[in-house]
């Protein structure tokens, strides 16, 4: 008998026998939540014993509280009632899997009257709770912040987050296996347990209890010296060129360091997401840039994930993430070059954390959608957000891969005045000379990915333009590339793909 005919028969004798091929479960969670909004998440589960082949949940909200941005659903709405239907990729559920779907929401209302596929999203009566926690670690302990681990717990449901306690404190949410802790007083021990959550709240006895300890320290890094005006960027995953030696061939002191990601554990932050963040090679160049009297800007983000934006699961395990890229560095200088979806509230709110408590400079690298159009409208927003935090951030278009007609060195120019012209809409209130002190722009030297060439003579209009405007900064994608190493006009992480001499970009942009 085939394993087909065999399902059929066993799905067939389950309904005989009254057991439901279907419990299936929608949990709701606030991952994040800030004065007049939250970011939810439902998650879905196939408690029951056959395929779960596309599901629908659907739900009312107060009056007062609407749903805005939405990701891994399909939403329809009708007056107060949302239903979200899965996307393509995550609606068909073995037994026991799952699939989650969320949205920033306006008001902070919860949902109400939850259905799933028609019936209550509670579906049978869970009183099971999950699993005890194993494996709880200590690591990367700095002088203000310690990092906790565990191993996930399982549940018949599935788990959907820990409570992490400090020294039988009150216990602190987490959604995923680690966090890092911070605020801490320097030379000092802690003691750390934790339990798991279900979504029907039941939970897991406490694990045993592991202490950590701070360092002598302290690690907040020094303030900067005054605004960065040039910085190309770097990929200090590749081992050439190095900081020093490009400093020693230019002359330039300041680099943009890309790119910190999260690595393979999740919210934790690693060169490229592989290379440790304290890889000695890198630091130890880093140090001697430093020493000479350069600084570096970190960025985060960029076109490949996995992002920490995105990885980290609320604003405290992402401000983590960020003072220990900080503290590590011994920078207070951030770039976060958006160029998929985030979680715009979190992110933001974090900024602004960081930014209060050390003074660090704030740049977004930001897509652009075209030569008078300007940046694309998911970046706008996440703008607009941070000037409703009161968030002060560098604006940084990414001058590449946009359509244009025309001169390409025209139509860079062009990109950059219509992103000038939104910076108004969103800060109304500042000057035309303030709007252009936030302006930088960074386009790809030599051919880019989408078939435009930036020549010797394009980058030398931006720059022009730049200096006559004096805006607030220049970067290029990248030093690495900034070379005659392949004229043919390839697109390459190693050379321009144009004809020119060793760090000829870097003369000509540099401001």
């Amino acid at each position: 008998m085939s394993r087909a005919a065999v399902a059929v028969l066993l799905t067939a004798l389950l309904v005989l026998l009254g057991v439901p091929a279907h419990a299936d479960t929608a949990a709701f969670t606030k991952v994040s939540e800030w004065s007049g909004g939250y970011t939810g998440q439902f998650t879905v589960t196939n408690t029951g014993n056959a395929q779960l082949n596309g599901w629908t949940v659907g739900f009312d909200l107060p009056s007062g509280t609407s749903v805005g941005s939405y990701w891994d659903a399909l939403l329809t709405r009708t007056g107060d009632h949302y239903e979200f239907k899965n996307r393509e990729y995550n609606g068909t559920l073995a037994p026991g899997a799952t699939a989650t779907f969320g949205w920033v929401a306006s008001g902070n209302g919860a949902p109400q009257n939850c259905t799933l596929n028609g019936k209550s999203c509670a579906g049978a009566p869970d009183t099971t709770p999950p699993s005890v926690p194993t494996g709880l670690t200590v690591s990367g302990a700095t002088g203000t912040s310690l990092t906790v681990g565990w191993n996930a717990s399982s549940d018949n449901t599935g788990v959907t987050g820990y409570d992490l306690v400090r020294d039988n404190g009150s216990p602190t949410t987490v959604t995923g296996t680690s966090t890092t802790v911070t605020g801490l007083s320097p030379n000092t021990s802690y003691s750390f347990k934790v339990r798991a959550r279900d979504a029907a709240g039941n939970v897991s006895a406490y694990s045993s209890a592991v202490t950590g300890k701070t360092t002598d320290g302290g690690g907040t890094p020094p303030p900067p010296s005054g605004t960065i005006r040039f910085a190309p960027y770097i990929d200090i995953t590749m081992n050439t060129p190095s900081l020093t030696s490009a400093a020693s061939a230019t002359g330039v002191k300041n680099y943009t360091l890309a790119f910190a990601l999260g690595d393979s554990t999740g919210c934790n932050p690693a060169w490229g997401g592989t290379i440790a963040l304290d890889d000695q090679r890198i630091i130890n160049d880093v140090r001697a840039l430093q020493q000479s009297g350069g600084q570096v800007v970190v960025a985060t983000g960029g076109a490949a994930g996995p992002y920490l934006e995105q990885s980290c699961g609320d604003t405290a395990s992402l401000l983590a993430a960020y003072e220990k890229i900080l503290d590590t560095v011994k920078t207070n200088n951030l770039d976060v070059d958006i160029e998929a979806s985030i979680d715009i509230p979190k992110v933001n709110a974090a900024l602004k954390q960081l930014q209060q408590a050390r003074g660090t400079t704030i740049s977004y690298t930001m897509r652009v959608q075209g030569q008078d159009y300007g940046m694309d409208p998911y970046s706008i927003q996440i703008l607009q957000d941070a000037a409703s935090r009161g968030l002060n951030v560098g604006v940084n278009p990414m001058l590449m891969d946009f359509g244009y007609s025309g001169d390409w060195g025209d139509a860079m120019v062009s990109a950059a005045t219509a992103s000038l012209a939104q910076m108004k809409q969103i800060w109304p209130g500042k000057s035309d000379a303030e709007l252009k002190s936030l302006l930088g722009v960074t386009p790809m030297i030599g051919k880019n990915d989408s078939g435009m060439t930036t020549t010797q003579a394009a980058a030398q209009k931006l720059h022009s333009w730049a200096v006559s405007n004096n805006i607030g900064f220049i970067r290029f994608w990248s030093v690495g590339r900034d070379n005659g190493g392949c004229p043919n006009g390839q697109v390459s992480p190693t050379c321009s793909g144009v004809s020119q001499s060793p760090y000829e970009f870097t003369g000509i942009l540099k401001y």
